[in-house]
């Protein structure tokens, strides 16, 4: 049935290729008027055919690994109603419907950009690296899937071609690390609670050491994004916008705790679940979106941080 491989694409992840965006969000306000008229409708075109074709290579491997790990899957509460694991599509179809998705995303890719093409090439063998045996190593598999999201804020950059930041792949390495072992927190805490005998690929059975690890890599995101709002980098880049940036950290803790007492619980991991279920987290995240797009495009926010955190600069009385 076509709606079986439609869900075995999982087109509700594809909002996580909502990293590849901010690149070309934080780069526009350094336009002037002139320059943003001429560039923008071809960074906004390569940005959406950048996104596309990464959310279709994604795709190819939610297939190829759904094909792979079917048996798992069937002893997993809520991943036995894939297709795959429910026998409505045979593991060989799954793979050969993802190795199609995954090569048209890659010539979407080339098509953007070469560097585009590239990255995508170097998120193949990263996946098919993490398929062959990365994915069965605890701490290891995370780190490479938190790589893979640092790859799509790369290519964000590289589609507009823009220097990469480390400020943005630090902080997007270090939140999806964190939803990384949200999602094998939430799965542990799903399986256990209805006694299916599914038992994690990369062994993570202890809840102790899985909330150190949330502990410790929940602590990073917040401080990434903190630092990076009172960087020099920052400042340069944003003036005293960055220091708006900054303000906007108790959303941040929010979310990030949400996220752990969802886990806990063995809610579904899903961001869009997470912001249907959970109105606390829609509101934060609302409340940070509007944040930071007003401490970006609106230049009245800047004069109003100026008045609140750098008065004694405005009246020319800096300390000494």
């Amino acid at each position: 049935m076509p709606i079986d491989f439609l869900k075995l694409m999982r087109p509700q992840d594809w909002v996580k290729s909502i990293f590849i965006l901010p690149a070309i969000i934080f780069s526009i306000p350094g336009l002037d008027p002139a320059e943003r008229a001429s560039v923008l409708p071809e960074w906004m075109s390569a940005t959406a055919l950048t996104v596309i074709g990464f959310s279709l290579l994604a795709s190819g491997f939610y297939a190829i690994n759904d094909s792979m790990d079917v048996e798992l899957d069937r002893r997993h509460p809520r991943k036995c109603h894939r297709p795959i694991a429910a026998g409505r599509i045979t593991p060989a179809a799954g793979v050969r419907f993802g190795l199609i998705l995954v090569i048209i995303g890659t010539l979407i890719g080339f098509y953007v950009d070469r560097a585009v093409g590239g990255v995508m090439v170097a998120y193949l063998i990263l996946q098919f690296a993490y398929n062959a045996g990365l994915k069965r190593i605890a701490i290891v598999d995370a780190v490479v899937l938190a790589t893979g999201f640092g790859m799509r804020a790369t290519v964000g950059a590289f589609a507009i071609d823009r220097p990469v930041s480390t400020w943005l792949l630090g902080c997007v390495f270090f939140l999806t690390l964190y939803l990384a072992f949200i999602k094998r927190m939430c799965d542990l805490a799903a399986a256990r609670e209805a006694s299916t005998g599914w038992k994690s690929p990369a062994g993570y059975e202890d809840r102790f050491e899985l909330n150190w690890l949330l502990g410790m890599s929940g602590v990073t995101v917040v401080l990434s994004w903190v630092l990076y709002g009172l960087s020099s980098h920052a400042v340069n880049l944003f003036e005293g916008r960055a220091a708006g940036f900054a303000l906007l950290t108790p959303f941040v803790l929010i979310v990030v705790h949400r996220f752990y007492r969802r886990a806990n619980r063995g809610e579904r991991d899903s961001p869009l679940a997470a912001m249907k279920e959970d109105p606390v987290i829609l509101i934060s995240l609302f409340l940070f979106t509007a944040g930071l797009l007003a401490c970006l495009y609106v230049p009245a926010v800047e004069d109003l941080l100026a008045r609140l955190i750098y008065p004694d600069a405005r009246l020319g009385g800096g300390a000494s």
